[in-house]
């Protein structure tokens, strides 16, 4: 079976949008789930968030950051085309419910990651705050979709290109220190969602984050996307993707994902030889 690329945009020179024909992914995903898709059929897996589905053309909305071999290639596929496997949806949705004053925090990609979960909790009474950042205002993804269902947004960057100038922790310190805020959800580079972690963690604010680790198989069979929680070793793929912040080893994880960079990234440079 193949699935149909319905639509491709551009969100700047390295994240693109597409949604692609999947009707019984759509129907059943939940915020906070992902998929795993093949752009062909010898290709690797790789995990995306879904980000948005539509129940009654049976899309689902992915946001792709083009930085590998496979999402590049993936990258250059346009509306009409297609990829070959879909497997999903998968993970955990996120806990919905009327917790109160919550504050969701994205960066990078991870900022249109939030849209289904932000919606999810309006939708329930939540009072929902955003704050999303990233280096520099063109990297900004989905800023205007997230607005209009948030009820107040702050937008950082690091070079003070658009919005406030600095990193995202640094609103987040100043909502905790004037008002009650019930939990916080963050999605987005590991880094981030650390310290946004040790934020939190002196003012006993629950804080959930979304761990976007090595996987391969996304049934917790191959053991690559393994995290330890509070000391003990939880699967990404079937425990999470979403972790209590205050309970994951950020450096065993982070240590393990750079490991498995260097060796993606002589991969990759291979493959650019093998292209030219």
């Amino acid at each position: 079976m193949k699935y149909k690329i319905a639509r491709k945009e551009a969100l700047n020179s390295e994240d693109f949008l597409i949604e692609i024909e999947a009707p019984l992914v759509a129907k059943k995903f939940k915020a906070g789930q992902f998929l795993i898709l093949r752009v062909h059929e010898k290709g690797e897996r790789i995990p995306l968030t879904i980000t948005d589905c539509n129940l009654e053309k049976g899309l689902v909305s992915l946001i792709v950051k083009a930085v590998g071999k496979t999402t590049i290639k993936l990258g250059k596929l346009n509306k009409g085309d297609s990829v070959s496997d879909i497997v999903g949806p998968l993970g955990n949705p996120s806990e919905i419910k009327n917790f109160g004053n919550i504050v969701c925090i994205g960066g990078g990609t991870g900022i249109a990651c939030l849209y289904p979960i932000v919606k999810a909790l309006k939708a329930v009474g939540n009072h929902v705050v955003t704050i999303i950042g990233a280096r520099t205002k063109d990297k900004l993804v989905w800023e205007d979709e997230i607005k209009k269902i948030c009820d107040d947004m702050i937008v950082t960057t690091d070079d003070g290109s658009y919005g406030y100038k600095g990193v995202v922790t640094e609103p987040l310190e100043e909502i905790l220190k004037s008002e009650t805020v019930n939990r916080v959800i963050a999605i987005g580079p590991m880094i981030m969602m650390k310290f946004v972690a040790k934020t939190t963690e002196p003012y006993s604010v629950k804080t959930i984050v979304s761990l976007n680790t090595i996987m391969i198989d996304g049934t917790g069979m191959c053991g690559g996307c393994r995290v330890f929680i509070d000391g003990e070793m939880k699967f990404t793929c079937i425990d999470g993707p979403e972790f209590d912040g205050h309970k994951v080893n950020f450096n065993e994880l982070m240590n393990r994902l750079d490991m498995f960079k260097e060796k993606e990234k002589q991969a990759f440079e291979h493959f650019k030889r093998g292209t030219k």
